[in-house]
């Protein structure tokens, strides 16, 4: 399928309301109660279905980000900015960790394991400044994604380069990309590029096209 193919049926997905159950946990609404609750009672939410593969999803362009192409931005409303090589990246503190993600097109993954920089050791090098309050994520392919500061500012949120003990492949979104866990996965942007901090919040690619701009998968915000 072509980009605008692509573009125009997940935009149409969300005219459709495509996938909505309503069966929010502690909701009274929908017609039967949820098989699994939010975190701490459940590992499913709503509307979804768990599968053992990895499938692949993106706007049918994958860039080829070599090591030496690469290039990670910190910026915006930081006290330091950053820019990193795959190398300088590669030589921050490293975190291993499990989480499960959930993509808005209805499948669930559980027990990923990872390996990155968790996003608080991030924090801690550029030190948002007291007015920042989102966080803008751009990809390699022109990609963006939107979060909240408080939703960056996580203990199992990772800039990810390996996967299940071997490193990101490129179809996934190596050699690094975002890990959201908490949300679902089109906020988590593959081929990371540049991490802005803003002081107000900036819509990203899908989230201009219809979809959440929140995007919690408890209470299946799929889409606006």
């Amino acid at each position: 399928m072509s980009r605008d193919k692509l573009i125009e049926a997940k935009q149409q997905w969300a005219r459709e309301g495509r996938l909505l159950t309503g069966k929010i946990p502690g909701s009274t609404t929908g017609s039967s109660p949820v098989a699994e609750g939010p975190p701490g009672t459940g590992r499913l939410p709503p509307g979804q279905v768990l599968v053992r593969d990895w499938p692949v999803l993106d706007l049918g362009a994958e860039p080829n980000v070599t090591p030496q192409k690469f290039r990670l931005d910190v910026d915006g409303a930081v006290a330091n900015r950053l820019s990193l090589s795959l190398d300088e990246f590669m030589a921050l503190p490293q975190t291993e960790s499990v989480s499960d993600i959930h993509c808005v097109t209805q499948w669930s993954r559980y027990d990923n394991r990872w390996k990155g920089v968790a996003a608080r050791t991030l924090l801690q090098i550029v030190q948002p400044k007291p007015d920042a309050r989102h966080v803008i994520l751009h990809s390699f392919d022109g990609y963006t994604a939107n979060i909240r500061l408080e939703q960056f500012d996580q203990p199992d949120v990772f800039l990810a380069h390996e996967w299940e003990g071997k490193p990101l492949s490129r179809t996934h979104g190596g050699p690094v990309r975002m890990l959201i866990p908490q949300l679902y996965f089109w906020k988590s942007a593959k081929w990371l590029r540049r991490i802005q901090f803003t002081l107000s919040d900036h819509p990203g690619f899908w989230e201009q096209r219809g979809y959440h701009n929140n995007g919690d998968p408890w209470l299946e915000e799929r889409y606006d």
